[in-house]
């Protein structure tokens, strides 16, 4: 069964390479920014698997943004496979050092716990104006293995080379959900006791998962740098983290390919209604979370399960 999933989402994600040349440039870019922000709530199911709600994970996406933008500000280096590396890297040491806290609180305190933490990055960023306060500064063109792509290439490019990273980290998350370590997850949100009584430390777990979250915040707040070419505070501010919650509730927690059908879904509803009822667009979102949780409240993903119940059933 999981090679049969690997095999549809490599295939998958082959398609969507190929198509790419043949797309509107506005729809790559779309789908661009979508699947960098795919990879947070890619991190966001890994915790909500372990029954942890974290709505500070634009505290990682911003991190891995802003290094982007400062290593090419202040030394004008550009290769997009290291700043992207060095994106999630950072990410991950802040992850690691913020785990040993984090990780000792539970539902609703340990929210927004990670809440705050993404609130005092946002405060310090505003009050900083070398880092160009609450307008933030661009990001340099970047370049890949000495390649430097501009206009429609440079578009198709970047879009090509997040498709790998998303590819690379759902392979990596994939392999973590069926491996020991993952599959705690379900354990720990039943009943902590008891897997402390086999001798796992449930702090150790919940730690992991905090810094597996936070290299893909990283990694999707590089990405999404590039992408948009613009950093500012606002990556870091709470409406951020809310909109990867909201996809990470349309993806639901059953499924890797969901976190990225969900993120696009979510993309293309919320750029079309803002180009049909500017006006509007937000009811029209909050419309789709409703239908959501009322028709399909383990996400999208809980559709493929559904239907596998279907087909086993005896006629």
């Amino acid at each position: 069964m999981a090679r049969r999933a690997q095999l549809i989402g490599g295939l998958a994600f082959i398609a969507a390479a190929v198509i790419a040349p043949f797309l509107p440039d506005w729809v790559v870019s779309l789908a661009t920014i979508a699947f960098a922000n795919a990879l947070v709530v890619l991190g966001l199911i890994v915790l909500w698997r372990a029954g942890l709600v974290s709505f500070g994970q634009a505290l990682y996406y911003c991190i891995g943004a802003y290094v982007v933008a400062l290593i090419g500000r202040w030394i004008g280096f550009g290769d997009a496979i290291v700043l992207v590396l060095l994106g999630g890297i950072s990410a991950g040491l802040v992850s690691f050092l913020i785990g040993f806290l984090i990780a000792r609180y539970r539902e609703i305190f340990f929210a927004m716990l990670s809440l705050a933490l993404s609130m005092i990055l946002y405060g310090v960023l505003v009050k900083t104006e070398s880092l160009g306060s609450t307008d933030g500064f661009s990001v340099l063109t970047p370049t890949f293995l000495g390649y430097t792509p501009h206009g429609e290439a440079l578009n198709l490019t970047l879009y090509w080379f997040t498709l790998a990273i998303c590819a690379l980290s759902a392979l990596g998350v994939g392999a973590y959900f069926r491996s020991i370590a993952g599959a705690l997850a379900a354990a720990v949100r039943d009943n902590e006791i008891r897997v402390e009584f086999l001798g796992v430390s449930v702090a150790r777990v919940i730690h992991a998962k905090v810094v597996i979250a936070g290299v893909l915040g990283g990694l999707g707040g590089a990405l999404a740098a590039l992408a948009i070419g613009h950093v500012d505070p606002n990556m870091a501010y709470w409406t951020t983290s809310g909109s990867f919650v909201f996809v990470a509730i349309l993806a639901g927690a059953g499924s890797v390919a969901a976190a990225f059908v969900g993120s696009l879904l979510f993309e293309a509803i919320r750029s079309l209604a803002v180009d049909v009822v500017p006006e509007f667009w937000q009811m029209i979102l909050g419309s789709a979370l409703l239908v959501t949780i009322l028709f399909v409240p383990e996400g999208l993903g809980s559709l493929v399960f559904r239907l596998r119940r279907k087909k086993a059933k005896p006629s």
